[in-house]
């Protein structure tokens, strides 16, 4: 189509925030509204991808391409396809959300907090419509400055050391992945087209420099362990909004780079590195299980269970089947809206009690029942109960997962047990024992509150019970993309055909 409907959803938020700046300062009601205007408009923008998507393809669509810098042979290249348009989707809705939380919890520096998150909107879109590898990259690192300004300027009292922790992490990553795309470029022909580095073929020596080169940029953001120091920081650190922009979008695109670059580009290496990254995966999913368990902050209890759902997203990646590669992706938009959730709950108690000790609650269900009602049930599906969307991705990952490797499966299945026991600990010493008395009035959620809730929660359900609303969307990319990974055998053929317990 020729319509730059992609361009338009980048670049509307980075217009939208130069727009914030011409508010006058002393009119924060007109700079809330206008912030929330923008995010809304831009979600109204992606309808026209998700009634529009053709599902029977693997190629990309809505492609836009333009030549950049031609000496460099660099594009302006975008397209989607049925497994980053999802992501594009969830950045766009989970942006409206983060306006919202922050209408009364901001109060310093408000124009400023809304310019630097709707520029973190453009990168998000950006990084999951890029086609060109520099293009990619800027994005990439596009990401860094607002969500480095969101910790540092609006986070709490070690925001500093929380904003450079994670600033550092990051960069480190990326420079390396950095030196791997222009390995790529010089052995390709000089080319940044990432379609047509996927469809070449490189010597093994050369495919494992550049798995673990992408590997250091995409580990470092999923976060595996071991390099996932910087998560808890800069969860527990973090405004509301920041807290769900880097669970519900930022910590996916590490995942996405392993499924759009690392699988499809070195299908060798991604082969051959099949069985230390789903150790490197099941280590996750159990440490970061345990260490919920002796957390006494709230923030940080859910900051570390996000290192171990996202360590069930890369088991089903690199099970390299149909079933945990669909499982993974959905695992991923699951924990974008389960984990996100949380936080935006978290944050609406942080408001009124201005604490994230564990122990400092207790009783909040007859003090807040309706806000207890919207937390049991982001609890259940953060612990994977059945006709919760929890409950479709982790079981496939874990199908899939025993697919591939039996054992894996069965010890991945340890996770989900811990899952239960650090979740629903927590809901029992938050909203059950004894009333906290300094809590005794507090307010329950007012009206604003529930209009950021509700969609949550008929998200949680509606994939629940019906998850082939997501799947139906990836089929065929999986199936193009395990293709190309497993060679194209006969016998791969037949994992790539397999059937799916939820439809397609």
């Amino acid at each position: 189509m020729d319509f730059p409907l992609l361009s338009i959803l980048i670049f509307f938020p980075v217009i939208g925030s130069a727009a914030l700046l011409c508010v006058p300062r002393e009119r924060p009601a007109a700079i809330k509204a206008l912030a929330l205007g923008i995010s809304c408009v831009e979600f109204l923008l992606t309808l026209p991808i998700w009634l529009g998507f053709d599902k029977t393809t693997h190629l990309m669509q809505f492609v836009e391409r333009r030549s950049w810098i031609p000496v460099w042979n660099v594009q302006y290249n975008l397209g989607i396809d049925g497994i980053s348009v999802l992501f594009v989707l969830l950045a766009a809705f989970i942006t409206v959300l983060c306006v919202l939380v922050s209408w009364s919890a901001i109060t310093v520096k408000l124009k400023e907090f809304y310019v630097a998150l709707l520029l973190l909107q453009g990168a998000m879109v950006g990084v999951f419509c890029a086609l060109d590898f520099v293009l990619f990259y800027l994005f990439w690192e596009a990401m860094l400055i607002p969500m480095f300004l969101l910790i540092g300027v609006w986070g709490g009292p070690n925001r500093v050391y929380a904003a450079v922790k994670f600033f550092l992490y990051t960069l480190v990553g990326s420079l390396l992945m950095l030196v791997g795309i222009l390995v790529l470029y010089f052995a390709s022909g000089r080319t940044f087209d990432i379609l047509v580095l996927a469809g070449q073929s490189y010597p093994i020596t050369m495919q494992l420099f550049l798995f673990w080169a992408f590997f250091a940029a995409f580990a470092v953001k999923v976060p595996m362990w071991p390099v996932h120091t910087w998560l808890p920081d800069a969860h527990t650190e973090a405004p509301t909004a920041g807290s769900v922009v880097l669970a519900g979008i930022l910590i996916k695109m590490g995942a996405y780079g392993f499924l759009r670059f690392s699988m499809p580009i070195l299908p060798d290496a991604t082969r051959m590195m099949m069985e230390p990254m789903i150790v490197l995966s099941l280590i996750g999913i159990v440490y970061g299980a345990m260490v919920c368990l002796s957390q006494t902050d709230v923030k940080r209890l859910i900051a570390y269970s996000s290192v171990s759902h996202m360590g069930f997203v890369t088991l089903g990646l690199f099970a390299m089947n149909t079933q945990g590669v669909e499982g993974g992706i959905l695992q991923m938009i699951n924990h974008g809206v389960v984990t996100g959730a949380l936080f935006l709950g978290i944050g609406m108690v942080y408001e009124r009690t201005h604490t994230r000790k564990i122990a400092d609650y207790g009783g909040l269900a007859s003090i807040m029942p309706k806000f207890s009602g919207f937390f049991l049930l982001f609890t259940m599906a953060a612990v994977g109960l059945p006709g919760t969307n929890g409950f479709v991705g982790e079981f496939l990952i874990l199908l899939g997962g025993f697919g591939a490797r039996p054992w894996a499966a069965v010890f991945a299945a340890s996770g989900v047990i811990l899952g239960a026991w650090y979740m629903l600990w927590l809901y029992q010493r938050v909203f059950f024992n004894q009333v906290n008395t300094a809590w005794s009035t507090l307010s329950d959620l007012n009206g604003r509150e529930v209009m950021i809730m509700v969609p949550m929660a008929l998200l949680i359900l509606a994939i629940g019970f019906f998850p082939n609303i997501l799947l139906s969307f990836m089929h065929v990319s999986v199936a193009h993309l395990l293709e190309r990974v497993m060679g194209g055998s006969a016998a791969v053929a037949g994992i790539t055909a397999g059937v799916n317990p939820f439809g397609g």
